[in-house]
């Protein structure tokens, strides 16, 4: 009877610390909150508000006892929304390297449709109205401004109070073939503008040939109305 009493306790002793393995502190939970926050803080747009909430370890993880533990931003991990923070051991009986789960909220005043908008209606200002929503919940550049909207087509169904985003929309097209268009060749500190033709058409964030007078062919982006950049 000892000797099962025994083996039970060492049962229930080994199980808790391989729980406890997995158990983050309350103060590397706050640095991992802290870690994100800021990230987020860098690229969200002024007025917004941030919250993050911090998942679990893998409960099948068997992590090695660490008396200093690192988080960190892993590589080309997008902060905003679903995401991971990395947690590595830099001073442990073994070295390891874990992802955390967090997801980060981004909050801010956005255009948002008023109510069920089909695909390819084009946007009056009665279809639009203001809202504070989570920006970082779904992918696509959100407006602030409703007239930057006003005329534009949908190129898909939006919901009511939905966000109105950049890939709901219709590309607009800046210029046809055979236009002339304003050409600026920007570099670094410098802008030089010259006229050209465009040999396609020119729609919205694509690239577009277009030809000089001297016959030189050019590849640039179609930016505005009858307007093209050419990075340098």
């Amino acid at each position: 009877m000892l000797r099962r009493t025994a083996f039970l306790i060492g049962l229930a002793l080994v199980g808790a610390q391989a729980c406890a393995q997995t158990v983050l502190e309350p103060a590397l939970i706050e640095r991992v909150r802290q870690l994100a926050e800021a990230a987020a803080r860098a690229t969200a747009p002024p007025g917004t508000r941030v919250a993050v909430e911090i998942g679990q370890l893998d409960s099948r993880l068997r992590l090695a006892p660490c008396a200093q533990i690192q988080p960190y931003l892993p590589p080309g991990v997008a902060v905003w929304g679903r995401s991971r923070i990395g947690l590595r051991c830099t001073a442990g009986t073994a070295r390891w390297n874990v992802t955390l789960p967090v997801r980060v909220a981004v909050f801010g005043r956005v255009v948002v449709a008023s109510g069920p908008l089909p695909a390819g209606v084009n946007l009056t200002q009665e279809q639009l109205a203001m809202a504070d929503i989570d920006i970082a919940a779904e992918p696509g550049a959100v407006f602030t401004d409703a007239g930057q909207l006003i005329g534009r087509t949908l190129a898909r169904p939006v919901g009511a109070a939905e966000a109105l985003r950049a890939p709901a929309l219709k590309s607009r097209q800046w210029f046809a073939a055979g236009e002339t268009v304003q050409v600026s060749a920007v570099g670094d500190g410098f802008a030089v503008s010259s006229e050209a033709q465009a040999m396609g058409a020119g729609i919205e964030g694509q690239d577009v040939r277009v030809r000089f007078e001297s016959g030189r062919v050019v590849s640039g982006r179609a930016v505005g109305e009858r307007r093209v950049e050419v990075a340098l």
